[in-house]
């Protein structure tokens, strides 16, 4: 490791677990009046994953931001999560990614070998991903953080929304759960070695492949799941869609260890927060808490949830597992009528 720097000692918090609340990011956004241009097509106005704004009939840019302290110890890991997760937003709207910017603030006695693995960490990313690295700025602070601002290329007619799902709708997540609970472990000195190997194979993982793969299927909505959790997120799908969701909660697949950590109460601060914002639209049923915790678990550089037509669910399961994404349908869409909001219906359901 780069200068026998432990990162994680530095931070507060880790990964997208340093999130503001996102019903804290509603109230501060509360009575903002909404962007006027009609060229903005997906504006703060919509709490979908990144900024779309369209220059001509074929051609829109998707833009993104996001950075946060570091939730492993070795800086190249770091910059490899990081930048994967900063890419993620593109991918979840369906677009590519051009360009990238990054966005630092290291300690200033932090040895500059640490610094330099970070970005290059970052840069192997941007590289994988077809883009090209265009500069940046960073900053001294006392806790490290690292991340990127993201531009992207789409067509103003596939924009992939986290509001347009259908009722009906299969449900399709892309990686294993349990990231906040194993960088957690982690930071703790708790996690095996089977489990920060699997944490930081899936943190590091581009949603590439599975945004590539899901644009050939009647895909009707898409979010990544990040710093909100399943069940945040979820929630910001069916309700911007006006449905509810069905979720089985046992069909997620679970990275090793976690739902014994989870079980044990080794658990990130942003549970408490996401479980705060959604659990009054959640319907637990008998799903064991632990597991509830899992699935309000915030997810750095997390997996695509994707909302597909029931007609091509299959085919879009086993096309991302012919590409080596082990996806799994894990729930879908239903109607949400007034009455059945008037009568307390929960949005979402864990069965």
């Amino acid at each position: 490791m780069s200068g026998d720097v432990k990162l994680t000692k530095l931070a507060s918090c880790a990964g997208c677990g340093a999130k503001v609340g996102a019903g804290q990011l509603a109230q501060l956004f509360e009575g903002f009046a909404a962007p006027r241009d009609p060229n903005l097509l997906v504006g703060f106005d919509h709490a979908d994953d990144a900024a779309v704004y369209r220059l001509t009939d074929r051609l829109s840019i998707v833009q993104t931001v996001d950075f946060f302290p570091p939730m492993v110890d070795d800086p190249f890991t770091f910059g490899q999560v990081a930048a994967a997760n900063a890419l993620s937003d593109i991918y979840a709207m369906g677009g590519v990614p051009v360009t990238a910017l990054n966005v630092m603030a290291v300690p200033e006695d932090m040895p500059a070998k640490a610094v330099r693995e970070i970005l290059r960490g970052g840069l192997s990313k941007v590289t994988e991903a077809g883009a090209s690295l265009a500069g940046g700025h960073s900053i001294y602070d006392d806790e490290p953080k690292y991340g990127m601002a993201v531009t992207g290329t789409l067509d103003p007619a596939r924009i992939v929304r986290n509001d347009a799902a259908q009722a009906g709708d299969v449900l399709v997540y892309t990686k294993p759960l349990g990231i906040g609970v194993a960088t957690t472990a982690l930071k703790g000195g708790v996690a095996t070695p089977a489990l920060e190997q699997a944490a930081v194979r899936a943190m590091t993982e581009l949603n590439r492949c599975a945004s590539e793969v899901m644009r050939r299927f009647a895909t009707h909505a898409c979010t990544d799941i990040t710093g909100f959790g399943v069940l945040g997120h979820t929630l910001e799908m069916a309700q911007g869609a006006g449905l509810a969701a069905e979720l089985d909660s046992r069909a997620f697949r679970l990275l090793p260890g976690v739902l014994e950590l989870a079980e044990a109460g080794v658990l990130p601060a942003a549970v408490y927060r996401n479980r705060s914002f959604a659990e009054a639209h959640v319907d637990p049923g008998a799903t064991p808490l632990a597991l509830q915790d899992l699935l309000f678990d915030p997810q750095t550089s997390g997996g695509l949830m994707i909302a597909v037509a029931p007609a091509d669910a299959d085919a879009l399961v086993a096309a991302l597992a012919a590409e080596g994404v082990p996806a799994q349908a894990v729930g879908c869409m239903r109607p949400y009528a007034a009455a059945q909001a008037q009568a307390g219906e929960k949005r979402i359901r864990l069965v």
